[in-house]
């Protein structure tokens, strides 16, 4: 069985280069281009890359993805910082590439994908919940995609059961400090020297509270989650927002 000849976008950072370890290593991926900033997106096309896994920067990847769309390479993205709009936009990238496929993933931690499902899954039980979510202090944006996507499958679980709003009697206080909200959860974001990237989600009603948390400790920990992404996104086409979806989860 012939390889699937995958590039990666980022190379240098600290998850661009993991990635290229973890696809060094497999023997049915084939690290065929580690591109960095400066680097031709032209060396995609001449190594006939198949798949692109960009951990790049939000200033960037759209368009990275642009062109490898446009020349019909799938992609398996951890650049965070996508709303609707670049969303749509990729949309209508993949619409002229009906055989190419694109997968944003908020979080490539296995754990962390479990987490955020069984948050949802729980958050229909409880009269409230709020994130907390915890990383380095160089991650560019706040909240954390993580903690985004995790507030809106709560918001989707809740509406569907058709929750009452959160009980919060706060009148007064200084700006930020019940954190951001999304939907109708409210999101925390601590940057702090010696994290890596960890989330709780507390729940609570009367007489009792639940949290359940992540920790990522080191960055290998998504790396298995990656190399999903690229085996998957080959017979995926289409835009796949979030790792879940190639996941075996009812």
């Amino acid at each position: 069985m012939s390889k699937i000849k995958v590039a990666v976008l980022g190379a240098k950072g600290r998850m661009g280069s993991e990635a290229c370890k973890a696809v060094a290593s497999t023997n049915d991926l084939e690290l065929v281009a580690s591109l960095d900033l400066g680097d031709s997106l032209d060396q995609l096309i001449s190594s006939g890359a198949q798949v692109i896994v960009d951990f790049t920067h939000p200033d960037s990847v759209m368009g990275n993805l642009e062109f490898a769309i446009g020349n019909g390479i799938n992609v398996v993205v951890g650049t965070t910082g996508f709303d609707e709009k670049k969303l749509n936009q990729i949309k209508s990238w993949l619409a002229a590439k009906p055989s190419t496929g694109a997968l944003i993933a908020p979080n490539f931690g296995l754990g962390a994908v479990l987490m955020m499902q069984f948050a949802a899954k729980a958050s229909k039980y409880f009269e409230s919940v709020e994130i907390v979510e915890l990383h380095h202090p160089n991650k560019a944006d706040a909240p954390s995609g993580t903690a985004a996507r995790t507030a809106e499958l709560i918001n989707e679980a809740r509406s569907s059961v058709k929750k009452e709003a959160m009980p919060d009697a706060t009148a007064s206080g200084l700006e930020g400090a019940r954190g951001a909200l999304i939907g109708d959860v409210r999101v925390h974001s601590v940057r702090l020297r010696g994290l890596v990237a960890h989330q709780e989600v507390i729940l609570g009603d009367l007489g009792e509270t639940l949290t359940i948390r992540h920790d990522s400790i080191d960055r290998t920990g998504f790396m298995p989650g990656v190399l999903l992404g690229v085996r998957k996104v080959v017979t995926h086409p289409g835009l796949t927002f979030g790792l879940e979806h190639f996941m075996d989860i009812n």
